[in-house]
């Protein structure tokens, strides 16, 4: 059965302006098939144009497990020329989410392999339980990387450990992964399976009552800083800046609206995918 991105009428909501993304793929453990794929990028395609959203948040459904990483029983039934394919959307996919305009959190409640933990990567922010397992363990099987994990694992732990975790293809805990600064929380496990989801949730109302405009220009001065030399970095942060004062003017300095940003925008709800 195909399937199909909506409303999860199950959930209860306590914060607004907060989105989550519902990764449910019990069967597969969350690999990231090609209709999987192509769902998340569409979820992305249609949050993006919202300006109520101020977070989203990534969360699975399946009791301990985040993602297993792409779908290789589906892999292997490609042609190499639809392995290449699949393995550009996959790419595109993270660049999407590493890309979105508002601050994304990864609740990583369990494994976190391959391809999930390149999903993780992707997010502005990663929140993990202690007992959380995760790696990019690629070379375990004769494969590299190809989602952004060989790039985006050095800029968040460093060259010489990416290497490591790379080449090694190890496996880590939450706190281990906290330990090194590949997750920005490491939570103890609770009963439900779900301490690092709850965390997050907590993140997400940390980050909502900001003034949003200066939030994703924030994410924007940072992302594109961290790529050049600080002089253009300080250059990059003028012009967000300058940006930010212009859009926002004196009523962010002198009325306590900006808090909320625009009366009435940002309903809470999630995304769910299932297929």
């Amino acid at each position: 059965m195909p399937g199909r991105i909506g409303q999860n009428g199950g959930s209860s909501w306590t914060s607004a302006g907060i989105t989550e993304i519902l990764m449910n793929r019990p069967h597969t453990r969350n690999a990231l098939g090609k209709v999987f794929v192509s769902q998340l990028s569409d979820a992305l395609d249609e949050l993006r144009l919202d300006r109520s959203v101020r977070v989203v948040v990534f969360k699975s459904c399946v009791q301990g497990v985040f993602c297993a990483g792409a779908d290789l029983k589906e892999r292997e039934q490609m042609s190499e020329p639809e392995v290449a394919a699949f393995v550009h959307k996959l790419r595109a996919l993270m660049n999407q989410i590493a890309t979105f305009p508002a601050p994304t959190i990864a609740a990583l409640d369990g494994f976190a392999l391959g391809g999930g933990l390149e999903l993780a990567l992707a997010c502005d922010l990663r929140v993990a339980a202690s007992s959380a397992v995760m790696g990019l363990i690629e070379t375990t099987r004769g494969l590299l990387p190809g989602a952004g994990g060989t790039q985006r694992l050095p800029r968040c732990v460093g060259v010489g450990l990416a290497k490591e975790l790379i080449f090694t293809g190890r496996r880590i805990s939450g706190e281990e992964a906290k330990a090194i600064g590949l997750v920005n929380h490491a939570v103890p496990q609770d009963q439900e399976g779900t301490a690092a989801y709850r965390r997050s949730l907590e993140l997400a109302r940390e980050i909502v009552p900001q003034a949003p405009i200066a939030v994703r220009m924030g994410k924007v001065a940072i992302d594109r800083g961290m790529e050049v030399d600080i002089s253009s970095g300080m250059a990059i942060e003028g012009m967000c800046y300058a940006q930010v004062s212009k859009l926002c003017g004196v009523i962010y300095l002198t009325s306590p609206s900006w808090r909320g940003g625009t009366p009435g925008l940002g309903s809470s709800r999630p995304l769910s995918l299932r297929t």
